[in-house]
């Protein structure tokens, strides 16, 4: 008797050891970063996954963070970015950056008050003031270190309960069944993790890998910036971006701080002249340095001379989006234009301010088809804005570069002389500049009565044969720099968007 109850208790003991055993290797194998290829997985308490924490993500955390939505915020790199572009806020992208609380993330970081541009060729000058009247005084353009920028807005977000704002590198999206249910990344420590969340957001930027998953990517490089801080020396028109329509092509000034001013000299195509052997430098201060005003011709040698010299490709790419269940494109991941004309931060701000209007209704966002359905009209609520910027930029990039054709090089002066003229001729085109009056109408009207002017200076006084001709070819010309830019952004979403059966798209009922 007392030997069968040892063998029973004998196998109670065996029976509750591996009972233990088994929970601690249970336990061992979730752990995070575990060995033997496993990937440890995120709890599914966020509302939305957002991919990027630049302007775009940042902002868009922020204010669905501030709507109650949990969110959790992948970055590839939270330290401070060091950029060359995404320097200058249009006066409409304060406007939107107000709209959504964020308006104290250009203080403290010394960023500048920007009232204008000056616009330079053969020796004159024109100054285009932003039609700012009925506007409170404290908007305006602002001018920045993109990093300060960038910082103070992650800084804001991770003051939000409701978002956790993690550092890791998304290396591709979660599907099943045809719909998006997060993402999987690598964190800090390299461990393989996966997220789960209803509605994933990609924000991450113009070398975004996960495009081509959610759009058709038609990704152009038209030009490379070449940029230089000059130091400690005054613009000729104080607070106001400088504009040289130079040869090749134009070259930018504007003050990022109150003793730096951000040089960016625009070099058509792909290849640039080399930093390291020098050429670069020889470049800059042979064929750039004469073309541009005189009082900041030392300050710009001595900028090359110092050697800080970057450079980064510029990129334009049409939003093309394929609507995913669970996904959703924003910012550089998703429609590039020329930055040119510093539009990109006010396109991406009023993003997020359509999107977060969108998603307010929306109390359960589980049902992705239905979900995705009503997210469909983003694409067309944003066009007005994004399409006006976005040609505009695409079509002055064009005109403003110098060209052997005897007619563009015609409808550059024409340009010139146009802004030249003043009042309406300056406020319409620069109300299109600085996203206070998206328009797309507008553009194409100020866009062709820059041409019809510009044929007017060549029949006037007395027309030629030879002058009707290139009269002609003026037109022709100004048509085929515009019409294929709004072909791409897509003509029926530009100008009739409310043929759109999305553009009257209700919320999906909860």
């Amino acid at each position: 008797m007392v030997a069968m109850e040892q063998y029973i208790f004998g196998g109670f003991l065996a029976l509750l050891s591996g009972f233990v055993l088994l929970h601690f290797l249970r336990r061992e194998n979730k752990t995070p970063g575990s060995r033997g290829g496993l990937t440890a997985e995120v709890g599914g308490e966020a509302d939305i996954i957002i991919v990027g924490a630049g302007v775009a993500g940042a902002a868009l955390a922020y204010t669905l963070a501030k709507d109650g939505r949990h969110v959790h915020v992948i970055e590839r790199d939270l330290t401070e970015p060091d950029r060359i572009v995404g320097e200058l806020l249009q006066p409409g992208g304060y406007l939107k950056l107000v709209e959504l609380g964020l308006e104290d993330c250009v203080g403290d970081i010394d960023a500048q008050r920007v009232l204008g541009y000056a616009l330079y060729k053969d020796g004159r000058n024109a100054v285009l003031p932003y039609p700012l009247e009925n506007f409170h005084s404290d908007v305006s353009g602002r001018s920045f270190h993109n990093g300060r920028f960038v910082q103070r807005m992650r800084e804001k977000v991770s003051t939000l309960s409701n978002v956790r704002l993690e550092q890791g590198t998304v290396t591709s999206l979660t599907e099943q069944e045809g719909m998006v249910k997060g993402v999987q990344y690598k964190n800090k420590n390299g461990q393989e993790m996966t997220a789960y969340a209803p509605l994933t957001i990609i924000c991450d930027g113009c070398f975004s890998n996960l495009r081509s998953s959610l759009c058709t990517p038609k990704v152009e490089n038209p030009s490379c910036f070449v940029g230089l801080i000059l130091e400690n020396c005054e613009l000729p028109f104080a607070n106001h971006g400088h504009v040289v329509l130079g040869d090749p092509s134009p070259i930018l000034f504007y003050p990022i701080s109150s003793t730096e001013i951000r040089c960016l000299v625009d070099i058509p195509g792909q290849k640039v002249p080399s930093i390291a052997n020098g050429e670069m430098a020889n470049y800059l201060k042979t064929v750039v340095a004469p073309q541009i005003p005189l009082q900041l011709q030392d300050s710009f040698i001595a900028a090359v001379g110092k050697g800080n010299i970057r450079t980064m490709p510029n990129r334009s790419m049409p939003a093309n989006p394929h609507p995913n269940p669970g996904a959703l494109l924003m910012g550089d991941a998703f429609n590039m234009r020329h930055p040119l004309t510093g539009g990109g931060m006010t396109v991406a701000l009023s993003d997020v301010v359509v999107l977060r209007d969108l998603l307010r209704p929306i109390n359960d966002l589980h049902d992705s088809p239905t979900v995705s359905k009503h997210l469909e009209s983003f694409y067309t609520l944003r066009k007005s804005v994004a399409s006006t910027i976005n040609t505009l930029a695409g079509a002055l990039y064009k005109v403003f570069c110098a060209s052997p054709d005897q007619a563009r090089q015609e409808m550059r002066q024409a340009c010139f002389d146009y802004l030249s003229l003043g009042g309406i001729f300056i406020k319409g085109p620069v109300s299109l500049l600085s996203g206070l009056n998206p328009c797309p109408l507008s553009l194409l009207l100020h866009f062709f009565a820059l041409a019809v002017y510009g044929v007017g200076r060549l029949l006037l006084p007395f027309p030629s044969p030879k002058r009707i001709l290139l009269g002609a070819r003026l037109l022709s010309g100004a048509s085929g720099i515009v019409l294929p830019i709004i072909k791409a952004e897509g003509v029926r979403q530009m100008f009739f968007p409310a043929t759109f059966p999305a553009y009257y798209r209700a919320p999906p009922l909860n």
